[in-house]
C-alpha cells in the first residue's frame, strides 16, 4: 500500500515539474495575439502607448519601398536592397539611417512620410522622430501595430527578409554573414513578417506574423524584460492561443 502511494506521489510530482518546465512567464508589459485578419484572440494592456524600438524599421523600409527607388543603386558599400535586408534581418541602425538619408526628399522627408503613412493606416497613437528606433519617442500601441504588420505583409521584400535566418552580402571579394535577430526563423513556423526591437526604455519587443499548427497568427509583444525573454514569450503566445 505504501509503495503504491509513493509511486502515485512520484508520478504527480513528475507531472507538476514537467508542467512548470514547459510554462512561460510573460514579462511583456503589453502583448496580444490575433488571427491572420487582425482579430484579437488574447491580450493585455494593448492600448498602452509604448516605445517600439527597432520595430520602427518596418515603417522606414515601407516608405523607402513606396518611393520606388532603384533597389540596385549602390550607396557605398551596399545596394539599397542590401541595406533593406540589413535593416530588417540584422536590425542594423546604420542601414536604416542610410536608407532614410537617401530618401528622395532627404531624411526630413523620410520621417514625414513615415508619420504620414501611420496616419493613412489609421494609427493615431503612432509617431516617429527618426528611422532606427533608438529614440524613446518612437511610439505606438500593440493594437495599432497589428495594422503595421498587415501592411508590411504586402511588401515582398519584407516577407523575404522576415523569413530569412541570415543574409549574406559580398563586399569586395569577401562574404559577410548577418544573422536574423529572431533566432527561431528557419527552425520552426513559416514567418511572413518579423521584426525585433530593444532599447532600455522599450524593453524587449517583437512583432511577427506567422503560420502555426493552429492557424495564422499575429503576435505583438512590447516591454518584455530583455532580449532573451521576448522570443520565448512571443513563441509561447503564438502556440497557446
Amino acid at each position: 500500500m505504501y509503495n503504491k502511494f509513493m509511486i502515485r506521489l512520484f508520478l504527480l510530482i513528475s507531472l507538476l515539474l514537467s508542467s512548470l518546465a514547459h510554462s512561460t512567464t510573460i514579462t511583456a508589459k503589453s502583448w496580444l495575439v490575433a488571427d491572420g485578419n487582425g482579430n484579437i484572440l488574447q491580450s493585455e494592456n494593448i492600448n498602452e502607448i509604448r516605445s517600439i524600438a527597432s520595430i520602427t524599421k518596418l515603417m522606414t523600409v515601407m516608405v523607402v519601398l513606396d518611393a520606388q527607388q532603384d533597389l540596385k543603386e549602390v550607396i557605398k558599400p551596399y545596394t539599397r536592397k542590401e541595406l533593406i535586408q540589413l535593416a530588417l534581418v540584422h536590425s542594423d541602425n546604420h542601414a536604416a539611417e542610410i536608407l532614410c538619408n537617401n530618401y528622395p526628399s532627404g531624411r526630413e522627408g523620410c520621417i514625414k512620410a513615415m508619420n504620414r503613412k501611420a496616419e493613412l493606416l489609421n494609427m493615431p497613437n503612432t509617431h516617429y522622430i527618426e528611422p532606427t528606433g533608438l529614440s524613446v519617442f518612437n511610439v505606438s500601441t500593440a493594437t495599432e501595430l497589428i495594422k503595421l504588420v498587415l501592411a508590411a505583409k504586402e511588401y515582398p521584400e519584407i516577407v523575404t527578409a522576415s523569413s530569412s535566418s541570415q543574409v549574406k552580402i559580398k563586399n569586395r571579394k569577401k562574404w559577410f554573414i548577418f544573422n536574423n535577430t529572431n533566432p527561431i526563423i528557419g527552425k520552426k513556423h513559416e514567418f511572413i513578417v518579423s521584426k525585433t526591437g530593444y532599447i532600455k526604455a522599450a524593453g524587449g519587443c517583437i512583432v511577427m506574423m506567422l503560420n502555426t499548427d493552429i492557424g495564422q497568427r499575429i503576435v505583438i509583444l512590447l516591454g518584455s524584460k530583455n532580449t532573451h525573454t521576448r522570443i520565448p514569450e512571443a513563441d509561447f503566445i503564438s502556440e497557446k492561443y
